[in-house]
């Protein structure tokens, strides 16, 4: 059967249309399954006895909620979904004061091979759905108090981009959670021309990893590189009419003597001149086999000062569940002697 969960309107319009059913069914559907949070059809007593059969005999509304948990003792917490095949997926919430954020995977595993991270590792399984990354987001227990997103999980947004548009759109409009597209982040490493696609299509906030402004440096970190070069993203942006709410940073994971000297700090103030933008910075985590080593703390913030000096605002993210593995760059279901990653 089809899942229901994780269709635009405008899918849920061709659905009434093929069927003949009057137009407002698409709008009723909508509400029933994004706002009043059924999984019941029978639920839906608004709608016809005889529509609902029908649809009960195509439909189903699936969501499924996370497998296992682990909490950090910072408070943050990692969930395992089992997809079917089966696959899974980690995703990572994140509390901190009045903020609550929750760090969706778009892919199970990842194509892209960037050398810090650990989802990269165990390589590429599949491109999720609408409704497995939305099923993220409405099955954690903390969805009502959830006040932000970011498309920071596993695997590269822009790489499933069809699917992760649907999403946003689901997420934000007024038939779906009305959520700010403001308080929804999505992160990727640029991938063109799916960044023009995704900045027409969403008004959501945008964060390219950066990590180094000298091209041969960036390839050793992001190997496509090579192909999207990061002089390429930057004009894409620079050309694009960005609101001036919606917000665009740069991540960029900082190693001990590799990417933060003087001669970075003035290359990224050239190479970032008429972007409104600002930089985080973000330490490296460890991961086995690679040769980069995490910064000290001085390193961070002399960086930052350098950069701040430069005009540009750059601010130092704090390292959230690096105890269980949910850290940036640390989310991976590689199984090792038969357990899933999160164990």
């Amino acid at each position: 059967m089809e899942n229901l969960f994780g269709k635009t309107l405008t899918q849920l319009q061709k659905i009434t249309e093929e069927n003949n059913w009057p137009a407002y069914t698409a709008s009723q559907l909508a509400r029933w399954i994004y706002v009043a949070h059924t999984t019941s059809i029978d639920e839906m007593t608004n709608i016809s006895a005889k529509i609902r059969e029908t649809l009960k005999e195509q439909y189903h509304i699936l969501v499924n909620p996370p497998q296992r948990e682990h909490t950090s003792i910072d408070g943050t917490k990692k969930y395992l979904f089992e997809l079917h095949g089966p696959h899974y997926i980690e995703t990572a919430y994140i509390p901190e004061k009045s903020r609550h954020t929750l760090c969706v995977s778009s892919q199970a595993g990842c194509k892209m091979g960037c050398t810090f991270c650990m989802t990269a590792r165990q390589g590429f399984s599949k491109n999720l759905t609408a409704a497995e990354i939305l099923n993220q987001y409405r099955s954690v227990p903390e969805h009502p108090i959830l006040t932000n997103i970011v498309y920071m999980g596993m695997g590269e947004p822009l790489d499933n981009i069809d699917a992760v548009n649907d999403s946003l759109d689901i997420l934000t409009s007024s038939y779906g959670y009305s959520m700010s597209p403001r308080r929804i982040t999505v992160s990727t490493i640029g991938l063109l021309p799916y960044l023009s696609q995704f900045l027409m299509q969403s008004k959501c906030n945008l964060a390219v990893s950066l990590h180094s402004p000298f091209a041969e440096e960036r390839r050793l970190m992001v190997p496509v590189e090579k192909t999207h070069p990061i002089k390429n993203i930057l004009n894409e942006i620079r050309n694009f009419d960005i609101e001036r709410q919606r917000r665009i940073s740069f991540e960029y994971i900082v190693c001990k003597n590799w990417n933060h000297s003087s001669k970075h700090v003035n290359e990224l103030a050239r190479q970032l001149n008429g972007i409104r933008c600002r930089i985080n910075l973000i330490p490296y985590h460890p991961i086995p086999g690679s040769s980069f080593i995490p910064p000290e703390l001085s390193d961070l913030e002399i960086f930052r000062s350098k950069l701040n000096a430069k005009g540009i605002v750059t601010t130092v993210r704090k390292s959230r569940g690096q105890d269980i593995q949910a850290a940036c760059g640390l989310l991976s279901t590689l199984e090792r002697s038969g357990r899933v990653g999160l164990e």
